[in-house]
């Protein structure tokens, strides 16, 4: 993994929360950070290329829209199949995230697909989609719903 100058550290640090919500991001992230817009942009591809920065994207806020129920549906699928289903559902609009997880004790499910609604029927029948489509490759699903907001962050690098 490439080692970060101080220039990259400093530009980790001031995106790390996210891009100014302005007009003209990368120049309002240059100047935080003393370098040209463009240095910013190439910092950043460069960082993506070498896996030091996973992504780059917006993360709405799905509350704020409107989407007040969350339903982590899980699947148990044959593992051979995993590989294929998951960029299935997770391509579909409805689905904000699609991964596999391993087998535990009691706990057959290896395919986790979270889908949000504006209410639990919208995500009964969202999720009566995805049993459509699993149908014959999946052998039993759940719908877990949140009961709560949790704050989520990423790694966070400190000043």
């Amino acid at each position: 993994m490439a080692a970060l100058d101080a220039v990259d550290r400093r530009l980790l640090v001031a995106t790390q929360g996210g891009l100014p919500l302005v007009a003209e991001p990368y120049a309002a992230v240059a100047e935080a950070v003393g370098i040209a817009p463009d240095e910013v942009q190439e910092r950043l591809r460069a960082m993506l290329e070498s896996g030091v920065v996973r992504r780059i994207g917006v993360v709405p806020n799905h509350y704020a829209l409107g989407f007040k129920a969350n339903g982590m549906s899980v699947w148990d699928v044959p593992d051979s199949e995993v590989a294929a289903l998951g960029p299935e559902i997770g391509g579909l609009d409805y689905v904000s995230h699609c991964y596999r997880r391993p087998r535990r004790a009691g706990w057959p499910y290896n395919l986790f697909a979270m889908v949000h609604g504006r209410d639990r029927d919208e995500v009964e029948a969202k999720v009566a989609d995805l049993a459509d489509r699993l149908a014959g490759r999946s052998r039993r699903h759940k719908v877990l719903y949140s009961t709560r907001i949790l704050k989520k962050t990423g790694l966070r690098i400190a000043s």
